[in-house]
């Protein structure tokens, strides 16, 4: 079947949150508004300077737990510039004024967590997993009452007037006042999500993995079906598109029925909305809200497309498992220039998204390679769920004639950890924790085992209550710490070649137009060697054996020193990979060791005022892998307070990609700094660092490499003493109150680093 169809490319990311963003609220053109796990809300308005972008304006704290409906009340006399209604875990249901951004009523009666909030008139409308619905006006309890038999997932209001719920007991019941005119029946799970579809009826998500669309009279007009786990949102636009969100990491367009996109995120997307025009804003549970459009003046620039990929294939490599081990976790090639110690040994090694194995050829003294490994049979059994595969997967029956629910366990798991995920992903009050955790315990055999006395609730950063443990714990010898020391670099290891082939195309055509530019064009020759070049890279499984010409090395020079400054960044991303490549790396670090040292010129070069950011940000992921090669160790060294000064501005730069490859590259130098045991050096890091960590400005993952950098430095450096000088104490116990849990977790590191200096 054919479907007119544009496709929609990512417009911007809306970074802030530090936690999933679990709600997301349009506001008439006034702006988008985002709920999170973090407790607070955030008021994203148009940027004046480019319109394809939003910035954080107001960020709304006042819930105590995590916060997930919203509700937008257009600006009237009492808010002459709209109102936000919030439901949270803690069952309130506040009222924001954007305008001061300051809470101006409290509702209180739910028992439970608040799941739905709707506007009717001027009343509230909320629904609660107390299974109540409760309707306010004017800050007050107007009437509640008992809607279903089982949590109420989600409420909305329908042009008519009425009311329709959906519920754990897998159905969707339609009100008018008190009384329930209908029940919808036809899912097998929960119904998770609600939304009206203008002019032919209402749109159910259910758990049980389908969407559909319900005429008034309870009739099933269509089922959408697709996903690959639970569907927790759908949204629809006057062009007659639907929008989905679900754990499969996924957010779906559907037209007449058909599954026209489906678009990809690095964690599960908890909610999806369309704007005005037809752009769709999606929650996901990374932290970050994403905008995507189908209008071609409002799709990211290349740099920014490339970096989300280069997210999504660093967040699936991250998941990837091999022979029972993380991949990311396996030795990259250079693990095979260590010759074996007996014919026919093996060794695993990541190529790629790939693990490889190769045996040592003792005869001909060089590993071999067999092939790519896959899981063994040890893990054939295991039982899948949603594409993941667990030790165990239990069918749990929680009563009162509601669905089966799954519950996915491994043995290496926290019980009370994963008994708390999944309470909260079920929308399951967390009073049922503690039968939960004995579920599990007597259903894998671990009744007599003991437990981590020092987890942390996932979401709150609080210590677990673990019935009949002592409140006394013996002290280890040996401090232990969570993120401390950093073993190894961190690279930017991918790219989106054909992206950067394109631009480097469309920057040669700009050339070729410009009669005072033409002589700086490449010619069809140094087109085709540019994509050899691509080729070679592309091909991460035959790294061991590629080569580079020395006329491919000196095309990309002769580019870096002759374009004009704005074309360059697309060459230096290619620099950042060649240096990856065992052979372009030992070609590339010639020119380094030459008179005129092209990589310090390229740094002086980009970090000159006027700055370009594309150009900030590719120099400096090139530098940072150099750390992977030995052989670049020296340079680095020699030239680190120049690198260091020269990058220093990436700090205060609001591009939060610029700060993570910053603080990055400090985590590196770290490692190596420590292992040469240069203590100038490991002071000038651990300065940077602090300084990292202390700008508010800074995003959570940028501050936390800087962190580990810090704590790292500390415990297997030499400037312990300079750190406590610096009042780093003070620092580490401000960071263990932050919601963040690893934050928190490395400033516990740091404080028992400091405390015992």
């Amino acid at each position: 079947m054919e479907v007119d169809f544009k496709a929609y490319q990512l417009r911007c990311e809306l970074r802030g949150h530090e936690d999933d963003v679990r709600g997301i609220c349009v506001c008439g053109n006034e702006g988008i508004a985002s709920s999170s796990r973090d407790r607070t809300i955030r008021f994203w308005t148009r940027e004046p300077s480019d319109k394809r972008k939003f910035s954080c304006s107001k960020i709304l704290l006042g819930h105590s737990s995590f916060v997930g409906p919203l509700a937008w009340i257009s600006p009237n006399e009492d808010y002459p510039e709209g109102a936000i209604v919030s439901g949270g875990m803690d069952t309130l249901v506040l009222v924001w004024d954007v305008k001061t951004g300051e809470k101006v009523q409290t509702l209180r009666g739910h028992n439970l967590q608040v799941t739905g909030v709707a506007l009717d008139g001027g009343d509230i409308v909320s629904c609660s997993v107390d299974c109540t619905l409760r309707r306010w006006r004017r800050g007050q309890l107007l009437e509640n009452w008992e809607a279903h038999k089982a949590a109420i997932q989600a409420v909305i209001k329908l042009p008519s007037g009425e009311l329709v719920t959906g519920s754990s007991d897998a159905t969707l019941k339609l009100w008018r006042g008190k009384t329930c005119s209908l029940t919808f029946s036809g899912h097998t799970d929960t119904v998770r999500g609600l939304a009206v579809m203008s002019d032919l009826g209402i749109l159910s998500a259910s758990h049980d993995g389908s969407v559909r669309l319900w005429a008034l009279s309870g009739e099933v007009l269509m089922e959408m079906v697709g996903h690959t786990a639970i569907i927790y949102s759908v949204d629809s636009h006057a062009s007659g598109l639907i929008v989905s969100g679900s754990e499969d990491r996924h957010a779906k367009i559907w037209k007449d029925g058909v599954c026209v996109q489906s678009i990809e995120h690095p964690g599960c997307v908890w909610d999806a909305k369309f704007l005005e025009n037809g752009d769709i804003v999606t929650a996901c549970s990374d932290g970050v809200v994403r905008i995507w459009t189908v209008h071609q003046e409002n799709v990211a620039d290349p740099l920014e497309l490339d970096l989300y990929t280069s997210e999504l294939s660093q967040y699936k490599s991250s998941r990837k498992r091999v022979g029972g081990l993380k991949l990311e976790e396996l030795p990259g090639l250079e693990a095979l220039k260590i010759p074996g110690t007996s014919d026919g040994q093996t060794k695993v090694v990541r190529e790629g998204d790939n693990g490889v194995a190769y045996a040592w050829n003792m005869r001909e003294r060089k590993w071999d390679k067999i092939g790519e490994v896959v899981d063994g049979p040890d893990n054939a059994d295991r039982p899948i769920l949603d594409g993941v595969q667990y030790d165990y997967v239990f069918d749990v029956d929680i009563g009162d004639g509601l669905p089966i629910r799954k519950l996915p366990y491994n043995r290496s798991d926290n019980p009370y950890d994963a008994a708390d995920k999944w309470l909260l992903k079920e929308n399951l009050p967390l009073s049922f924790r503690e039968q939960i955790v004995q579920f599990i315990l007597q259903n894998t055999g671990q009744k007599d085992m003991t437990f981590d006395a020092s987890f942390r609730d996932p979401y709150t950063g609080s210590s677990a209550y673990i019935p009949g443990q002592s409140s006394h714990s013996a002290v280890s010898a040996k401090p232990t710490f969570k993120h401390i020391p950093k073993k190894g670099v961190l690279l930017f290891d991918t790219a989106q070649f054909d992206g950067i082939l394109k631009k480097i195309t469309e920057f040669n055509n700009s050339l070729l137009s410009n009669q005072g530019q033409q002589k700086l064009a490449l010619t069809e020759l140094d087109v085709h060697r540019l994509g050899a070049i691509v080729k070679i890279l592309k091909d991460t499984s035959h790294y061991h054996s590629s080569t580079f010409a020395e006329a491919d090395i000196a095309l990309l020079l002769k580019l870096l020193r002759s374009w004009p400054s704005a074309m360059i960044f697309p060459v230096i991303d290619i620099i950042r990979m060649i240096v990856l490549h065992p052979d372009g790396a030992k070609l590339f670090l010639k020119h380094l060791e030459a008179e005129n040292d092209i990589l310090l010129e390229l740094i002086n070069k980009v970090t000159t005022n006027p700055t370009i950011p594309a150009n900030l940000l590719t120099c400096v992921r090139a530098v940072t892998n150099l750390f992977k090669n030995s052989s670049y160790h020296s340079w680095l060294q020699k030239h680190r307070s120049m690198i260091l000064d020269a990058f220093s501005s990436c700090t205060s730069s609001a591009n939060k990609n610029l700060q993570l490859s910053y603080s990055t590259l400090m985590l590196n130098y770290a490692v190596l700094l420590i292992e040469i045991k240069d203590l100038e050096g490991q002071s000038q890091v651990l300065s940077a660092s602090l300084e990292i960590i202390e700008d508010e400005n800074v995003d959570v993952d940028s501050k936390f490499r800087a962190f580990v950098a810090v704590g790292s430095l500390m415990l297997e450096g030499l400037v312990k003493k300079i750190a406590v000088d610096f009042d780093v104490l003070n620092i580490a116990k401000a960071a263990k109150n932050s919601n963040e849990i690893k934050i928190a977790e490395v400033g516990a590191d740091i404080e028992l680093l400091a405390t015992n200096a």
